[in-house]
């Protein structure tokens, strides 16, 4: 072979200035020339830099339209990770928050008293807690166990997530509510002391007998606070809304001090 392709025409090649037909030509050329490509090597250093770029983007995930809109929001690109890949915020499950809210504000204008809405409102964190994190529902939940996250910073990325979208969506359901004023809050306190119960019992009982169990004794709660009386259910008088501020603050501490445990218990179950 006689023939070699101009050093100038392998630098403009490296820098992707290159023009047809030269352009053609050299790409035919350099297939079967180890010379010229060892020059192109030698003048285009970025070359294999270029082809490890390519390579990186095309094997990288594509993001979707949550996580998107969180690292444009500013948030780190491996918590918006985690956080898209929460089973809870995902639409069939938000979908259904939504549908149990409207149903059960139109219960409430149908008896004219909220409880039910009382009731059933502090249960949906709960249950949105008890699904984002855990084997049963977790798709990645594998791969964030064994990842190098605290397991702890984990469900906490999680739980945030979770009761800000489903926090948001009661407080929307309370505005609806407009006839009882303040009363129509009185499930805020008992939701974060629920969550914060079942968050603390995780690490011993899992994902989803923990708040499983916290909920089972809510439902009992209220059962006997009905039978007991006419008047307003004690959770959401004035001396249970104490209770359950208490409940909260005890179990928000007991869980930063268990904090460590989430990465033996997760850990082990893999």
């Amino acid at each position: 072979m006689t023939w070699h392709v101009d050093e100038e025409d392998l630098r403009a090649y490296a820098q992707g200035e290159l023009t047809p037909p030269v352009l053609w030509s050299a790409d035919t050329h350099l297939v079967s020339c180890a010379r010229c490509r060892a020059v192109l090597a030698s003048v285009g250093p970025s070359v294999d830099a270029d082809w490890e770029r390519l390579d990186a983007e095309l094997d990288a995930p594509e993001r979707g339209l949550f996580e998107g809109l969180l690292v444009r929001l500013g948030v780190a690109d491996h918590t918006a990770r985690l956080l898209a890949a929460t089973p809870v915020l995902r639409r069939s499950w938000l979908a259904a928050v939504v549908f149990v809210l409207v149903t059960t504000v139109g219960a409430v204008y149908s008896a004219d008293s909220p409880t039910l809405f009382l009731a059933l409102a502090p249960l949906l964190p709960l249950a949105g807690v008890a699904l984002a994190y855990g084997p049963a529902l977790d798709p990645t939940y594998e791969m964030a166990v064994v990842s190098p996250v605290h397991g702890f910073r984990l469900l906490m990325i999680r739980t945030v997530a979770v009761l800000s979208t489903v926090l948001g969506l009661n407080g929307l359901a309370t505005l609806a509510l407009p006839a009882y004023g303040l009363r129509a809050l009185a499930w805020l306190l008992p939701a974060l002391a629920l969550t914060a119960t079942g968050l603390t019992l995780i690490p011993r009982l899992g994902p989803v007998l923990a708040p499983s169990l916290v909920g089972g004794v809510w439902i009992a709660l209220l059962v006997v606070a009905d039978a007991s009386g006419d008047g307003p259910l004690v959770p959401f008088t004035a001396a249970g809304q104490g209770a359950a501020a208490a409940v909260a603050a005890l179990a928000v501490a007991l869980l930063y001090l268990a904090r460590d445990r989430f990465d033996v218990s997760h850990r082990s179950a893999v």
